[in-house]
């Protein structure tokens, strides 16, 4: 919708608007001609939006100041977002979208104390479980109970270690006899050349000192997995579980997950002894490769859990987020808004035909973040594809 056909249609003056936008007029008839200044811009659209609020204007109206740095995104009649890459603006990689604060205006806008994305997890209670959540949570719990081998695979911002947490905090709120050993992975590589491997014999350290932290580790190899092996042994007859955890595990080299196969096959009679959790973005998926003939005993072995994008589970999760703070979605999103999101943050890959869906909690913190504070900084009551398609 025009600017200037607006503040016509508000019997709005370009002389009214400079005084009470307390901008220059001839900054006033550029901007009614299209052209916004490149300094101060948030700040003016908020004073351009402040004066249409007050003279009348309608939501429909006030879209106009928001900023249109890309077009709402296309929605076909079935509902579903259009992927079609010809549709699709040019944008950021929507798992690059830098991180946003919420602005102290966008927070007294919506009637937030802070930020419902932001260290907003301290229970189990404020962990929203899509439908994907929910089974790799319990293929998590059957891996620690039952010496179970496998892997949480996802992109980096779908909620894995959020995974991994809950998991742990369970089996401390129900005194769960399992222990959770995770060897450090600060500065794991896949080579030395960039980082620190992890070697089995790290993996072995890591396991003994957590069953006994006053061990005095066996020096020849072939002692110190016999003593390892006992020490597992001895628990599991004194009734624990143990799961082995290894995060970014896309980073392991190949020799060392070759080796996790020896892992899983330490046993005690028929029982297995340790059950292994990896924790990896995509990568891992690639590694474990059937093509790939070094690791295909580990891949025959290993269960693959992928945890997808929230899509379906858009509108819960947001629900579940703003219910915390007393607010239903109506107050805060337009019902346009959750298909626009699905639309943002889809991705189509150079030379691919269709497009993949980035909609993970950490992509859709940022972007609805992102269209909180412009909706606030022109005074837009709430969020809508209008919004999220300028962000």
């Amino acid at each position: 919708m025009n600017l200037a056909a607006i503040c016509k249609d508000l019997g709005i003056s370009q002389l009214t608007l400079a005084r009470e936008a307390a901008l220059g007029k001839g900054t006033v008839s550029r901007i009614l001609s299209g052209h916004w200044p490149k300094r101060n811009t948030a700040s003016v659209r908020a004073r351009f939006g402040d004066v249409l609020r007050k003279r009348g204007a309608s939501n429909a109206q006030l879209r106009a100041v928001l900023p249109q740095r890309e077009s709402a995104p296309q929605v076909a009649a079935c509902g579903a977002p259009d992927s079609n890459p010809e549709n699709q603006p040019e944008k950021e990689l929507p798992m690059l979208l830098q991180y946003t604060a919420l602005t102290d205006a966008a927070r007294q806008h919506f009637k937030l104390p802070r930020s419902p994305f932001v260290d907003d997890i301290a229970s189990a209670s404020d962990v929203y479980l899509s439908v994907s959540a929910r089974e790799a949570r319990q293929a998590m719990q059957s891996a620690a109970r039952n010496h179970g081998f496998m892997a949480l695979v996802g992109e980096s911002g779908a909620g894995k270690t959020t995974l991994l947490e809950l998991l742990e905090q369970r089996i401390i709120d129900e005194k769960q006899d399992i222990t959770v050993i995770k060897p450090y992975t600060l500065a794991m590589e896949a080579t030395d050349a960039k980082g620190k491997t992890l070697r089995a014999t790290h993996i072995a350290e890591a396991i003994a000192y957590a069953l006994d932290p006053q061990l005095t580790v066996k020096s020849s190899p072939q002692a110190r997995f016999n003593q390892l092996h006992q020490l597992l042994v001895a628990s599991c007859r004194a009734g624990r579980r143990h799961l082995l955890v290894i995060d970014e595990a896309h980073c392991m080299p190949v020799a060392t997950i070759k080796h996790l196969k020896r892992f899983i096959e330490l046993k005690d009679g028929l029982r297995r002894v340790l059950g292994v959790l990896l924790i990896a973005q995509p990568e891992l998926r690639n590694l474990l490769s059937s093509q790939n003939h070094e690791v295909r005993e580990v891949m025959q072995r290993c269960e693959i859990v992928d945890l997808l994008p929230l899509d379906n589970d858009l509108e819960g999760y947001l629900a579940h987020k703003f219910a915390r703070f007393d607010l239903t979605l109506e107050q805060v999103f337009e019902p346009d808004a959750f298909n626009a999101i699905r639309a943002r943050l889809i991705y189509t890959p150079r030379g691919a035909k269709q497009g993949v869906s980035t909609c993970y909690p950490l992509a859709v913190h940022n972007l609805v973040a992102r269209a909180m504070n412009a909706a606030a900084a022109i005074g837009y009551p709430k969020v809508d594809a209008q919004a999220i398609g300028g962000c």
